[in-house]
C-alpha cells in the first residue's frame, strides 16, 4: 500500500509541474495527449502483465449481482467504512483544487516557481511512500493514521493561514503536509482492504471507489461555495475551508477506530 499510495501521491503532485512545462512548451493540448499516451501504455501493461485477482469469484453465492450489491451496502460495518472513505476524500478534494491559485495570489509564488514547489513535494512523496508503508506495519496502521492526522491538521492550520511567504518555507510546509496526508492514505488503504469478507471484496471495493469519487465531487463543489476570489485575484475564506477540513479529519480518526476494531 505504501508503494501504491506513493504512485497516487506522486501523480497528483508531479502531474502539475509536468503539465505546466508541456503546456508552456507545446501548447495546452499537450498534457492531454500525454495522459492519453500513458493511458494506452498502462492499459497494455495491465492486459499482458498483471494477473487478475479471481480467487473470490470461486466462492459460490446465492444472490444475483444486484442482490449482492444491496447486501453489501446494507451491512453496518461496511457502511462505517464507506463513511470513513467519504471523510477521507473530503479533505483532499477541498484543498487541492485551489492549491495553485492560493500559491500564486496569496503566497506570492510565481507561475515559474510552481513546478519547483510541486516537483520537490513529488520527490519527497516518492521517497516517503514505501517508508510509511513499512512504518505502518511496524507500529500499527491505526496509530500511523492518527499520527498522520495530527501532523496534517497542524500543517493545514499553518498553510491555510499563510500570507506572502518565501518559496523555501512554502516547500517545507508543503512537504510536511504531504507526509501527513500520505501517512493517512497508506494506513487507511491498508485498513480498508481488510474490511470486506472474501466473497464481498469485489462489490465492496467497487462501492468504496464510487463513494470516494462522489464524495470528492461534492467536496469540491462545497469548497467552491466557501472560497471566493476578490478583484485582485486573492483567495478569501481559505482559512475557513481549512477549519472544515480539520473537522473532517478529526471525525475520520474516530470513525477509523471502529474500522480498526
Amino acid at each position: 500500500m505504501g508503494f501504491v499510495q506513493m504512485g497516487f501521491a506522486a501523480s497528483q503532485v508531479l502531474g502539475i509541474p509536468i503539465g505546466l512545462l508541456l503546456a508552456n512548451q507545446f501548447g495546452w493540448h499537450s498534457p492531454f495527449w500525454m495522459i492519453a499516451g500513458f493511458g494506452v501504455l498502462i492499459g497494455l501493461v495491465i492486459l499482458f502483465k498483471m494477473k487478475p485477482i479471481t480467487g473470490h469469484l470461486k466462492l459460490k453465492t446465492e444472490h444475483n449481482p444486484f442482490e449482492h450489491l444491496y447486501k453489501t451496502v446494507s451491512q453496518s460495518h461496511y457502511l462505517k467504512a464507506f463513511l470513513c472513505t467519504t471523510l477521507l476524500a473530503t479533505g483532499g478534494f477541498m484543498l487541492m483544487p485551489f492549491g495553485s491559485a492560493f500559491g500564486i495570489h496569496n503566497l506570492g509564488i510565481s507561475m515559474h516557481q510552481l513546478p519547483i514547489l510541486y516537483g520537490v513535494t513529488g520527490v519527497f512523496s516518492i521517497i516517503f511512500g514505501p517508508l510509511l508503508g513499512k512504518l505502518s506495519d511496524k507500529v500499527g496502521k491505526y496509530k500511523l493514521f492518527t499520527l498522520g492526522s495530527i501532523i496534517t491538521i497542524v500543517f493545514v492550520l499553518i498553510y491555510t493561514n499563510l500570507d506572502v511567504t518565501p518559496l523555501w518555507l512554502v516547500i517545507v510546509i508543503n512537504v510536511c503536509l504531504f507526509v501527513g496526508v500520505m501517512s493517512r492514505m497508506v494506513s487507511a488503504s491498508a485498513l480498508m482492504t481488510a474490511v470486506p469478507d472474501a466473497k464481498d471484496r469485489g462489490a465492496f471495493m467497487s462501492i468504496n471507489a464510487s463513494t470516494q469519487q462522489i464524495a470528492g465531487g461534492i467536496a469540491s463543489a462545497f469548497a467552491g461555495i466557501i472560497v471566493v476570489q476578490n478583484g485582485s485575484g486573492k483567495l478569501e475564506h481559505y482559512d475557513i475551508l481549512g477549519y472544515v477540513v480539520m473537522c473532517t479529519m478529526i471525525l475520520s480518526v474516530f470513525m477509523m477506530s471502529y474500522i480498526n476494531g
